[in-house]
């Protein structure tokens, strides 16, 4: 059971890599300017974000086995689309129905896991297991989409994820039991509806506005609605008895500060990603394969460091962790700014290592922060609103990356991207420093008052 959940986890992680590696054979191809390509990873988080939570809480009604077999389904058909894709525009849109399944699978399985193994310690080990595989699908993602874009070509990274989905599909059926939750949440469908106006309308303001122009009545309009979504939230939510987002969990700093954390910290690696497969094949002419090869140190840090991380959070607190996490971002992004068409591969590598580490150390105090204080029935919710937060984050980083850069308002990239990329690794090293400031400011004593106050409130 475990095995078969961990499948699912494996090619929705591995899909975020394969396909960043391939975004310049997949603009060349299809004739995709960059924002083009930008949207090729947005459109999958940003759904991915936004059906996050209503994953959950259906699955928790109709049934986790249920959920995850159709969340797996509409993943591998979703994928088979991409495979075929004719243009960028229905690639996007393909992109979209991966996502939905998506959504349905990581939260779900992470539902059955905690529903079948009883025993504190052996789900312990299961969560470990299950955390242990997004390291690893991180290390072989872009060495698998490399060398399936170098050898058959980049539709190849979609087509891998149907025989794996399909065996998920049967083993699902044949090992995982089906349970629900005794008392489910009710859908919220209009909280819904407002979350994700807010997000595609904030995503597309950002990579839209270079093309369309800052001050155009588009790029003004789409982030007017955003700013009125976001009001409409608060003042929807407030008033349900069962909300999507409980507005009440952002009186508590730990909370606040993880939301941030994930959105700053998630959003520097969007952009990481998202720049380097550029940089490394546009600017330094290497193969898709070779990129990967190169990027590979980042993700092995970032493998070797989380589970570090994790013991670090158990054995002294979130502070310490955060304040690493923070530092390491810092440093990376700080080596990145000095970089040019000729830089060493040895000063890329030293930066790559350092970004991995950061970002190795910052995934478990998110996790933990967002649940501290919280009562029982009130954590998953929590959890939920964190990893939302993840994904949007993504979308926000690939989103800002290339409208920094001024990548989104041309068609490719050529060897002065170098020097362009410098303001987003700029930005990078103020997000790591943000990393440091919440580490002290979410484990304060003003903190911890603050989870004093809301705890009751959600209990009541």
């Amino acid at each position: 059971m475990l095995a078969v959940c961990c499948m699912s986890l494996f090619i929705v992680s591995m899909d975020a890599t394969v396909v960043n590696v391939a975004l310049p054979s997949i603009g060349r191809e299809l004739h995709s300017t960059i924002s083009g390509l930008q949207w090729t990873i947005d459109a999958y988080t940003l759904v991915l974000a936004s059906l996050l939570m209503l994953s959950g809480s259906t699955a928790d009604r109709i049934g986790r086995r249920r959920t995850f077999q159709i969340g797996l389904t509409l993943f591998s058909i979703g994928s088979l689309l991409c495979s075929i894709a004719p243009s960028v525009g229905w690639l996007v849109v393909f992109r979209m129905v991966q996502a939905v399944g998506g959504s349905m699978m990581n939260p779900v399985a992470m539902s059955i896991i905690t529903a079948t193994f009883d025993d504190a310690k052996e789900r312990a080990k299961a969560v470990g297991v299950w955390g242990a595989v997004v390291g690893v699908s991180m290390g072989v993602g872009p060495l698998v989409g490399g060398a399936l874009t170098d050898s058959v070509g980049w539709r190849a990274i979609f087509w891998i994820n149907v025989p794996i989905g399909i065996a998920a599909i049967v083993l699902t059926f044949l090992f995982v039991p089906e349970s629900r939750a005794s008392k489910p949440r009710r859908l919220d469908p209009l909280g819904q509806g407002i979350v994700i106006v807010f997000l595609a309308t904030l995503v597309g303001g950002l990579i839209e506005g270079p093309r369309l122009g800052w001050a155009s009545v588009g790029t003004l309009g789409l982030f007017v609605l955003a700013a009125v979504a976001l009001v409409l939230l608060v003042v929807v939510e407030r008033r349900r008895e069962e909300p999507l987002i409980d507005v009440r969990f952002f009186r508590s700093i730990p909370f606040s500060s993880s939301v941030v954390t994930a959105v700053v910290a998630f959003g520097a690696n969007g952009a990481f990603l998202f720049l380097n497969a550029l940089y490394l094949q546009e600017v330094r002419g290497m193969t898709p394969f070779q990129a990967g090869l190169w990027t590979l140190p980042a993700a092995l840090a970032t493998m070797l460091v989380s589970p570090l991380s994790g013991r670090l959070v158990a054995s002294v607190g979130t502070r310490v962790p955060l304040v690493l996490a923070g530092i390491g971002i810092l440093g990376g992004g700080l080596v990145l700014t000095t970089i040019d068409a000729h830089t060493p591969m040895l000063v890329l590598v030293a930066a790559f290592v350092l970004f991995g580490f950061g970002f190795g150390m910052v995934n478990a105090p998110i996790t933990n922060t967002a649940v501290s204080g919280m009562p029982r029935a009130q954590a998953g919710s929590a959890a939920a609103v964190a990893s939302t937060s993840r994904q949007t984050g993504v979308s926000l980083g690939v989103a800002l990356a290339g409208t920094v850069t001024g990548a989104s308002a041309v068609a490719s990239v050529g060897a002065d991207f170098a020097v362009a990329t410098h303001a987003m690794w700029w930005i990078v090293v103020g997000i790591g420093a943000a990393i440091v400031a919440v580490g002290f400011v979410s484990s304060s004593a003003a903190a911890r008052r603050s989870v004093d106050r809301v705890a009751p409130l959600l209990d009541a």
